[in-house]
């Protein structure tokens, strides 16, 4: 799976977690230099606190377009170390290599 935004891969991996429809990318998967902390949090009842990131490529800004749970619940524990993206990242399967 691809997280992409204004054409841009920032983050790509076989191994998402999906929870919910949302495909959460390993950390190690993340091209950091598109993401930035923000200081929005949320609250979801059985998956815990999360935290935003907004993502930016080549100047264009898409405040908290991708969020974590840092601490997630004993019930979201497959989550911790992933983040997943919405909100005009588009989320898409990666092109098969040429064999």
């Amino acid at each position: 799976m691809q997280a992409v935004f204004q054409d841009t891969v920032i983050a790509e991996s076989d191994d998402t977690v999906v929870v919910e429809g949302n495909h959460y990318f390993p950390e190690e998967t993340l091209r950091h230099e598109h993401l930035r902390p923000s200081s929005t949090t949320s609250r979801c009842p059985w998956k815990g606190k999360a935290g935003y990131y907004t993502v930016e490529v080549d100047g264009v800004v898409n405040p908290d377009a991708a969020w974590t749970y840092p601490k997630p619940s004993f019930l979201a524990r497959r989550i911790k170390g992933h983040v997943a993206f919405w909100n005009g990242v588009e989320v898409r399967p990666a092109p098969q290599a040429p064999r």
